[in-house]
């Protein structure tokens, strides 16, 4: 298998099809006639493409390239830069990074990338609306608090400003609902199981299936917790290096904050998590740090009533030894 380094930017995409020094690249632009149009020069047979996730711009050509059954590998883009410190890399160009991407396949062998459905491309895109919206609807709150004060506000920027709150506040709303009737119309039974963990509503519910692609993506809940930035790191080397630091924060921020604001609602409902803070606060721990591991358990918690098809039993203690 030939590993293809495809290094993506908004209008083009370059292609390295070899990491030797002086192989060849080529570039072509980052539209669906391009995409065919390098789709043509490799074969599914023979060729492996490895490309960094550059959100939206490499969308299309992933989906391309999995349509077309080429295989295809997207990786965080800090393992890249990480390898490239490692190989001692100095100078940055489009074609050098295609070249690293390809030796970084070569050396690695990253994992396959598994195509998202449709559904899950589509909660997303409104996922990522709805949050875009509400920032420019806290914006817009912030600009009429700040006029309100003046001694003189306008009373068409105040009609204005009114209007666009008004707006922004029923595509949100409209947003919202869609999104959660896509959820449970393409996920229902997952969404039943989700939401009958205490702490868990139906917009962290629909939030988690889509981080896990319908819980496929992951094999167990510790996995789920790494790759949404939840775990504690440790460093250890010699007498001389010895702490424990912070949460790793490699997935997705917005996601672990809805996490965050959930365990602390869990507080009140869940039995297991409101134990757990209790024990880890008469410990010692500090408030934060508890709430990040009810956070963690509220994902076991999620992961197992999907992966076992059970509706959470608060207070439930296992039979088994």
């Amino acid at each position: 298998m030939t590993y293809i380094g495809i290094d993506v930017s908004k209008d083009t995409f370059v292609v390295a099809y070899s990491p030797e020094k002086n192989s060849k690249t080529r570039t072509f632009k980052n539209t669906t006639r391009g995409i065919h149009e390098f789709i043509r020069t490799i074969s599914k047979d023979e060729h492996h493409c490895v490309m960094e996730a550059t959100g939206n711009y490499s969308a299309l050509l992933v989906y391309l390239l999995s349509e077309a059954g080429i295989t295809t590998s997207l990786e965080n883009p800090l393992k890249v830069k990480n390898f490239a410190r490692a190989m001692l890399s100095t100078v940055k160009t489009d074609e050098i990074d295609a070249r690293l991407i390809a030796l970084y396949g070569e050396k690695m062998n990253p994992a396959l990338y598994r195509l998202r459905s449709d559904a899950i491309l589509t909660l997303k895109q409104k996922r990522t609306v709805i949050r875009q919206l509400k920032k420019q609807l806290i914006a817009t709150r912030n600009l009429k608090g700040s006029m309100e004060v003046l001694p003189f506000f306008d009373a068409k920027c105040k009609k204005s400003i009114e209007k666009t709150i008004a707006f922004l506040e029923k595509q949100v709303k409209d947003l919202e609902e869609d999104l959660s009737s896509l959820a449970r119309s393409e996920y229902k039974k997952q969404m039943d199981l989700l939401t009958s963990v205490k702490g868990i509503g139906v917009t962290l519910a629909a939030a988690l299936i889509m981080a896990t692609g319908g819980f496929t993506y992951f094999d167990n809940a510790k996995q789920l917790t790494r790759h949404l930035g939840l775990s504690p790191t440790y460093q250890q080397s010699g007498t001389s290096v010895n702490f424990k630091g912070h949460i790793n924060r490699n997935g997705d921020s917005s996601l672990r904050s809805q996490l965050y604001v959930a365990a602390c609602s869990s507080l009140r409902c869940n039995t297991e998590c409101r134990a757990c803070y209790d024990r880890l606060r008469s410990n010692g721990k500090p408030g934060k740090v508890a709430i990040i591991a009810v956070a963690n358990k509220l994902i076991r918690q999620a992961f197992a009533v999907v992966t076992q098809e059970k509706l959470y039993v608060d207070g439930y203690v296992s039979s088994k030894k």
